[in-house]
């Protein structure tokens, strides 16, 4: 069944320029919340300000994204399959968009100290995290239809690429707006560390204006005309049959069980590496808010170069060639210590009036954290790409439902780990180890699976 799937799978009609343009301003739209909400501002501060301690906050962390991760898991193959049952994926996105928007503005009530409502917070948290990774789902079904096989990795890529941007000016606009001004715009209280809080509201509101492009220029896929009811049982009922029938997608298989790991272990890497720089060097929102620019610089240009790449030497070698730099740039965060990097040569930390980044340990960090984000991008826009060159076309919201579980079914465990470690040693730094295996196992898979001609 698999070996001539490329062969037979029906050419796409090419999209327009502006349906594919609006289709990757998706990622533009959706990006804020991962870099200001759950990587650089929001959730460094949750950390440190808003929990007892440090520690505490990197395992409450943990916990919200192992909840989510968990019902990511369960319900993303259901969704997938019901949309592919009824046709149409722009309802889905527009109705997991606003809940994401709904949990992301909630965030602003996440006030320092106030440990009464806490919890709160964290179901805020899980909320607008498990709304943007379905979303993210509909989305990337839309993909396969807008552009023949040969273009899929630079569509996929620029996409990645434009969302990074997107981040980056979120990250500016934190910065130059609310964080560095003696007066931050809009009034706001930097005692109440209200230019950290508003990160939620402002991720809620730039992800329900800029998903408006792809509402109204992107060809969706055409509704079957069946009822909702009808989709559910017709969905629910190819899912299980899908399920059933595994066996006859083992290329597929290989490719989602190796995805498990390696995602997790960047998903980890991404949402953590933020929080351990806070913890570690005492850095605040105006240090972090320029630590993510620089790393979306670098992004930025992982991703268009990546794009390229896995359209000219394909999707496998892409991922592979990025999971592998991950890996090593892991490695090289987990060996920076206190007074110490790469396991042992000391090094200077940083002191109250030096200058930005200028201890040699920041130094060091700052260097694995820009292989980091060179490389970040590639992996998973190939992966996207690697997925959608995979599946049968009748059932490629499936599949990426089953993509989504294959992100989300371990993807709670590293949090997890990371949180029960934390909580155990009530240090930070242990806990890390786990990114790094998880990243290697996932490569070593990848030998697994066979990538079809494009």
């Amino acid at each position: 069944m698999e070996g001539t799937m490329g062969e037979s799978r029906t050419k796409a009609a090419e999209a327009s320029r502006l349906g594919k343009f609006s289709w990757a301003m998706f990622d533009w739209a959706n990006q804020p919340y991962f870099t200001v909400v759950t990587t650089f501002i929001f959730a460094p501060y949750f950390t440190s300000f808003v929990a007892s301690t440090p520690a505490q906050g990197q395992a409450y962390w943990g916990y919200t994204q192992a909840a989510a991760g968990i019902l990511i898991a369960l319900f993303s193959p259901v969704f997938g399959s019901i949309a592919d049952a009824g046709g149409a994926r722009k309802p889905w996105i527009v109705f997991f968009s606003i809940m994401c928007a709904v949990g992301a503005f909630a965030l602003w009530w996440a006030v320092p100290g106030q440990q009464s409502g806490i919890i709160w917070i964290l179901v805020a948290i899980v909320i607008g995290t498990i709304g943007v990774e379905f979303s993210l789902v509909f989305n990337n079904a839309m993909l396969p239809n807008l552009v023949p096989q040969s273009k899929l990795g630079r569509l996929s890529g620029f996409g990645w690429g434009l969302g990074y941007i997107g981040g980056l000016i979120a990250l500016f606009i934190v910065l130059l707006g609310f964080s560095m001004p003696a007066e931050p715009l809009l009034g706001l209280d930097k005692a109440t560390h209200e230019p950290d809080r508003i990160t939620g509201p402002m991720a809620a509101i730039w992800l329900l204006i800029f998903i408006v492009p792809m509402l109204l220029f992107t060809p969706d896929t055409k509704p079957t005309g069946v009822s909702k009811r009808v989709a559910i049982t017709q969905g629910l009922a190819s899912l299980l049959t899908t399920l059933r029938t595994l066996r006859n997608y083992k290329n597929i298989m290989f490719f989602l069980v190796a995805r498990m790991f390696y995602n997790d272990g960047i998903l980890a890497l991404i949402g953590f590496s933020g929080i351990y720089a806070a913890g570690l060097f005492g850095w605040e929102t105006t240090q972090l808010g320029i630590f993510g620019i620089l790393i979306n610089f670098f992004a930025i240009g992982g991703c268009f170069i990546g794009g390229w790449l896995d359209d000219k030497i394909g999707s496998k070698p892409t991922i592979v060639i990025s999971v592998l730099g991950l890996s090593f740039a892991s490695v090289g965060v987990l060996s920076i210590s206190h007074g110490q990097v790469l396991f042992g040569l000391p090094a200077a930390m940083p002191v109250e009036g030096g200058g930005l980044f200028a201890s040699p340990a920041e130094m060091v960090f700052m260097g694995f954290a820009f292989i980091m984000g060179l490389f970040f991008g590639p992996a998973q826009a190939a992966s996207r790409t690697l997925i959608a060159r995979l599946s049968p076309p009748e059932k490629i919201g499936e599949f990426f439902g089953l993509f989504a579980l294959s992100g989300k079914a371990t993807a709670f465990i590293a949090p997890l780990l990371i949180g029960v470690v934390t909580t155990a040693t009530g240090q930070q730094r242990p806990a890390m180890i786990v990114i790094f295996i998880l990243l290697l196992i996932g490569a070593a898979l990848m030998s697994f699976v066979r990538e079809p001609d494009h």
